[in-house]
């Protein structure tokens, strides 16, 4: 079973349904299920410049007084995952180059990987995902070794993306044509994982579960 999901790393709900998917994965392969993940670029904000600034001031400047509420509810979230959200020292940046990474972590098979060190480096460290040197820190670390590639690619499936009509993310794609939106609950991606697992010959994209909380241009998201 092929699964693209289409994601942005300064996306909170993106790394809650990295690793809510991710388990319910696993749980398939133990099973005897194989299933291979693809990771796809998406910029929620992509004329976000290079140069990190302070994440929460930021947010606080667009979402005004509701912003602290909607930050805590993320934080609460993510803390009965197991992960720690850090808005205090985490900064804004644009993410085309942490894409690029990405994409040639995946040639080399690691762009899961790749991408949960990407989150944690963002959410959890105060790391900047637009800095070349933490790139290469965080690659060396997941053991990628940058090309220097992937920027054709990476413009390819943002494109591909504005074609298939997603405009908010976390989005699964399995085998191209059914798609699970939002950080859903594991129990609902093991039962979609199943699913699928007893489908064949459909072209379009159906929805196999009704939106969970997700990233798009006028929602709350930490960009």
């Amino acid at each position: 079973m092929k699964v693209e999901v289409f994601s942005d790393v300064v996306c909170p709900w993106c790394y809650i349904g990295h690793v809510r998917f991710a388990r319910a994965a696993e749980r398939f392969r133990a099973k005897g299920g194989t299933i291979e993940v693809t990771m796809r670029p998406f910029q929620l904000n992509p004329d976000a410049p290079a140069e990190a600034e302070p994440l929460l001031p930021a947010l606080e400047r667009k979402f005004g007084p509701n912003a602290g509420q909607m930050i805590q509810r993320v934080i609460d979230t993510a803390a009965a995952e197991g992960l720690e959200l850090d808005y205090d020292h985490a900064v804004s940046a644009n993410t085309l180059e942490a894409h690029r990474l990405i994409e040639v972590a995946t040639r080399q098979g690691l762009g899961e990987e790749m991408a949960g060190r990407l989150f944690l480096a963002y959410f959890s460290q105060g790391q900047n995902v637009a800095d070349p040197a933490v790139l290469a820190k965080l690659a060396a670390e997941t053991g990628v070794q940058d090309t220097g590639e992937g920027a054709e690619e990476v413009r390819e499936q943002l494109g591909r993306a504005r074609a298939l009509g997603i405009s908010g993310v976390p989005l699964f794609l399995f085998e191209g044509q059914y798609a699970v939106s939002g950080a859903q609950p594991e129990e609902t991606f093991t039962a979609a994982i199943d699913e699928v697992a007893e489908r064949t010959g459909q072209t379009p994209i159906t929805q196999l579960a009704a939106p969970a909380d997700g990233c798009d241009d006028d929602g709350y998201c930490a960009v």
